[in-house]
């Protein structure tokens, strides 16, 4: 999977938000704009190619106003649907350059 499959579907608009990553993005103030502006200009981390359902990625970016997001992303290549799984605001504690865990 690449970074530009998710961020194609994105600008489609083929895309379903789980509950759980709802809840934290509320929890965490990120708008649907934030996390969306931050994919588009960001880059895999963490890449899950054997998650049960779909592949899925951890995808690092920044909002409009700089600000780090991390928001996972489940892709099916065949219906070019996206997920996102979970997003929040990294801990600089548990990542070096918000990009490798400790």
């Amino acid at each position: 999977m690449e970074v530009t499959d998710i961020q194609n579907v994105i600008k489609e608009g083929h895309i379903r938000i789980t509950d759980h990553a709802d809840e934290e993005a509320q929890n965490d103030k990120i708008t649907y704009d934030e996390i969306y502006f931050s994919v588009l200009a960001g880059k895999i981390i963490e890449d899950y190619s054997v998650d049960k359902r779909y592949p899925s990625c951890l995808i690092y970016g920044n909002t409009s106003e700089n600000e780090p997001v991390h928001s996972v992303w489940a892709y099916n290549k065949y219906t070019k649907w996206t997920v996102l799984v979970t997003v929040y605001r990294p801990d600089p504690d548990k990542w070096i350059n918000l990009q490798r865990r400790r």
